[in-house]
């Protein structure tokens, strides 16, 4: 068990780190960056955190691995076919419960 000095000391340094990557942008930046190698890198950004945070867990969220992959394979060829997020998602996870039933009954 955590002892609640050592608690507070985290919460506070957290708090601090947190504060301070949100606020020195606001500080340091103050006029519109003119630079397109630096406007291109960070209107990029979110995509490549949000990729890195996803593509992880779709692979340790199933049984199999073979669903996994298959489930994204779905979730990308719907996708390039410019179809909406929710047919996407459908898809995706309609691909993994069939695959996973299959995965089942075999083995």
């Amino acid at each position: 068990m955590i002892r609640t000095e050592v608690f507070f000391i985290y919460l506070l340094v957290m708090a601090g780190v947190t504060y301070l990557i949100r606020m020195l942008p606001l500080v340091l930046c103050r006029k519109k960056i003119e630079n397109r190698f630096i406007r291109s890198f960070l209107y990029y950004i979110p995509y490549a955190v949000l990729s890195a945070m996803t593509i992880p867990a779709i692979f340790y969220s199933t049984g199999y691995l073979l669903s996994a992959v298959l489930g994204l394979a779905c979730a990308v060829i719907l996708s390039l076919f410019e179809k909406k997020l929710l047919t996407v998602a459908i898809g995706a996870c309609g691909t993994v419960f069939v695959v996973e039933y299959i995965m089942s009954i075999i083995g």
